[in-house]
């Protein structure tokens, strides 16, 4: 799994020049919008997983304290300018949430945009955020998943060996499965965009 880890590591370093360009059609149709509405609902102590060239920095609400982590350094170098450019607070971190070295029951809120799509072992990570999370803490996340439709879903299987290694993000992910098996029971799902798009908010009990 290292060796996997390293490689799609060393993938979002080369693409994180360009990366803000390849998903800007997905920001203008709807995801700058869902990332605004996800900041609302930030609470406490927070942790962003997978902050990446930082575009949910300039929507962090100025009265919370932010850690931010990702574990591409050259992802997080763009950060840190945006952090800078958007005159924003936060604690922008190398790591992978794989394994994290915060102590247990750290943080009130964890969220994700669009992260566990390319994390190579979806469980650990979800498993390590659960350990993060203090009791009734909650973890807010967008994830394009596999949709359960019979074709589309037959359809990602197919073409995610091709998207893995062009771009390091898979794209038929069982989400919302790897949630439960890690621990948590507690589960609120809506469809943002079809069954593809979903936000889930995750209560660590």
């Amino acid at each position: 799994m290292e060796v996997l880890t390293d490689k799609i590591r060393r993938r979002y370093d080369r693409i994180s020049r360009v990366y803000d360009i390849l998903e800007n059609p997905m920001e203008r149709m709807s995801l700058k919008g869902w990332r605004i509405e996800l900041m609302k609902e930030l609470r406490g102590k927070v942790l962003e997983v997978g902050v990446g060239t930082g575009k949910n920095i300039q929507y962090y609400p100025d009265n919370l304290d932010i850690t931010a982590i990702d574990f591409s350094e050259r992802m997080l170098d763009r950060a840190r300018l945006r952090a800078a450019k958007y005159n924003k607070k936060a604690n922008l971190m190398l790591m992978d949430v794989q394994n994290m070295s915060f102590e247990d029951s750290t943080f009130d809120t964890v969220f994700t945009t669009c992260v566990f799509c390319s994390v190579p072992d979806p469980l650990k990570g979800f498993k390590e955020i659960k350990r993060v999370t203090r009791k009734g803490g909650r973890i807010i996340l967008i994830e394009h998943v596999r949709s359960e439709g019979k074709v589309v879903g037959a359809l990602m299987d197919i073409l995610n060996p091709l998207v893995v290694s062009l771009y390091g993000a898979n794209i038929n992910r069982r989400t919302v499965e790897n949630l439960k098996k890690a621990g948590f029971e507690e589960l609120q799902v809506t469809n943002l965009w079809k069954d593809i798009v979903l936000k889930i908010v995750a209560i660590n009990n």
